[in-house]
């Protein structure tokens, strides 16, 4: 449903289509607070996933709050910036507040709501923080579609008319849209009347844009490759860390243990030890949105950025699997130097996407549809993924050869490495700078 909503985002506004979506995902949280079966949770999901194509409405208007090209980088870095918030506070919710039958046996009784309905409280917490955000929306948050600003948010010049006083006037509107002063105003002379009557009324018509053009397309399908094997990562990463470990110093052969195919098991890491990984990635994740992604953009420029991360990013998944044959005492180093280098690709690769899409959109009037559409791609590939990447890992473990699942994630973002010089260059952004005056600086020339 993304690209229909960003289409409807185009139509009728950005605040009243994000404003619904987080309504609807209000009633899916409730909703699945009060499942009693896999298939209710699954419908309320489902109904959360019909009302909200918030993802895409929220990358169109950064984008249309943002002017200029220097500042996107910081601008396209919030959004994963505050997602990664959230996988942060989003699990230490859930699992603080699930089943507080449990939990705080006195402040919730058995046969209580809540022990009836053990999933209810954190999903009542969760609507609840949606509905401050809608009501903080709905009073703060500023329509940025261009074709429905407010007047006194347009150029000065947009109402300038004949009968426009010279001197600014001293109320609230410093450039009002009619002269108050003349002796006319609020009256019809009959010339008036009679071109009105007489003359030949004329519709503009509104160009119409492609959004499957190939410059578009191209961008897209980068972004579903590094969406699929992203979240083939995000799915193995506690399947592998938790998997019971093989021990390799076991007599297979020299040849076998230095095979990249002969990788039994995973780690062996107890939950709580997952547990703790994954905060610290998210610290990282966070280091890297707020600090190393607007520097490299800057420095590098988009398109570099993104062609490099790009050729570059199956490094990430050909090492893990070396994690098996590292030293107990050097484990945990290791694990998070592989957690640095994933999050370095992944997190600047993200808002570049973002903002190569942006630049590949011919006209802001379509701008959300366009990212409603790599919404859904995005979201399809995140329903692929993890059953193919767990099959993988299934197969492999039967063969002794967990790296399976990771070399398959390593194919695919092979496939991107070599579909990425598809994605058109906008040469005005990493080749031309400007100076006050709009010259090109010497450096752009050399470039």
């Amino acid at each position: 449903m993304g690209m229909y909503w960003g289409g409807l985002s185009d139509r009728v506004g950005r605040k009243p289509v994000l404003l619904l979506g987080c309504v609807g995902t209000m009633f899916s949280m409730i909703m699945v607070g009060f499942a009693t079966n896999i298939w209710v949770a699954v419908l309320g999901r489902a109904i959360g996933g019909l009302l909200n194509g918030n993802i895409g409405v929220i990358q169109t208007m950064v984008g249309e709050l943002v002017t200029k090209p220097e500042h996107e980088p910081k601008a396209y870095s919030i959004m994963p910036f505050v997602w990664s918030i959230g996988t942060i506070i989003g699990p230490a919710i859930g699992g603080t507040f699930a089943d507080p039958h449990e939990s705080f046996p006195n402040m919730f009784p058995k046969g209580s709501l809540f022990d009836r309905f053990p999933y209810l409280l954190p999903n009542l917490i969760c609507a609840g923080m949606l509905l401050m955000s809608i009501v903080l929306g709905y009073f703060l948050l500023e329509e940025t579609h261009p074709d429905m600003q407010p007047r006194v948010l347009l150029p000065d010049d947009t109402f300038l008319s004949e009968n426009t006083p010279l001197i600014e006037t001293s109320d609230a509107m410093k450039r009002p849209a009619v002269d108050l002063r003349d002796e006319n105003y609020g009256t019809m002379r009959a010339r008036d009347i009679k071109n009105i009557n007489t003359a030949p009324k004329t519709v503009e018509k509104q160009p119409t844009y492609n959004v499957f053009s190939k410059k578009i397309m191209a961008v897209i399908v980068s972004l579903s490759i590094f969406t699929y094997h992203s979240m083939t990562f995000d799915h193995l990463l506690p399947i592998f860390f938790e998997d019971d470990k093989v021990p390799t110093s076991q007599p297979f052969g020299i040849f076998k243990v230095l095979s990249p195919f002969y990788s039994p098991g995973g780690l062996g890491l107890s939950l709580q030890s997952v547990g703790m990984i994954m905060a610290v990635q998210g610290v990282i994740a966070l280091f890297m949105q707020a600090v190393v992604f607007p520097l490299m953009a800057e420095r590098v420029g988009v398109y570099r950025l993104f062609i490099l991360i790009t050729v570059f990013h199956p490094i990430v998944y050909i090492i893990m699997p070396a994690l098996l044959f590292v030293p107990e005492s050097l484990l945990y180093p290791a694990i998070y130097f592989c957690l640095t280098v994933r999050n370095f690709f992944s997190i600047l690769l993200y808002p570049l996407l973002l903002i190569l899409i942006k630049e590949a959109t011919p006209s802001s009037s379509v701008l959300g549809k366009v990212n409603g559409l790599a919404a859904s791609a995005g979201a399809a590939c995140r329903m692929v993924a993890p059953p193919v990447a767990g099959y993988l890992y299934s197969v492999g473990r039967k063969m002794d050869c967990t790296a399976l699942a990771w070399y398959g994630s390593t194919f695919v973002a092979v496939i991107g490495a070599i579909q990425c010089f598809q994605v058109q260059r906008d040469r005005s952004r990493d080749s031309v700078s400007e100076d006050g005056e709009g010259q090109v600086t010497p450096a752009a020339e050399t470039a």
